[in-house]
């Protein structure tokens, strides 16, 4: 039996044409996150304490992890959401496949989840693009 605590996750997972290190760049140069996720001051420190601003607002964030390449993890606080982004990239024979994980949404922020699972699939579709025209 499951406890009422119990948090959900979005997960997106995608094979990538591209090594990890063109993906990193991506997911780390606050220029290039700005093209495919939001305006923000990132650093790529463990515990630096940044902000996505966009129209709607502004996203609170800390990095909690990161080895280059390979994971970064970062808070993600909006609203009454607080979450933590978590990427993953693994070399495969063709690129590197790609997982990002959102979790601890709580049950009762179906809003915040159905949003971030449609959110995040653009995004992704968006970094897509960022890649195949950046070098």
């Amino acid at each position: 039996m499951k406890e009422p605590t119990d948090t959900l996750s979005v997960v997106v997972e995608r094979e990538m044409p591209y090594p990890p290190e063109k993906i990193w760049r991506a997911l780390t140069f606050p220029h290039l996150m700005q093209e495919w996720l939001m305006k923000n001051d990132f650093k790529p420190l463990v515990d630096h304490r940044f902000n996505f601003r966009a129209d709607w607002g502004t996203v609170d964030c800390q990095v909690l992890a990161l080895e280059p390449n390979r994971t970064l993890s970062y808070t993600w606080a909006a609203f009454d959401l607080k979450s933590v982004v978590t990427w993953t990239l693994t070399p495969t024979g063709s690129g590197t496949h790609l997982r990002m994980e959102q979790s601890g949404f709580r049950p009762d922020q179906q809003q915040a989840y159905q949003g971030a699972k449609g959110g995040w699939r653009h995004f992704f579709s968006t970094l897509g693009q960022v890649l195949a025209r950046t070098e």
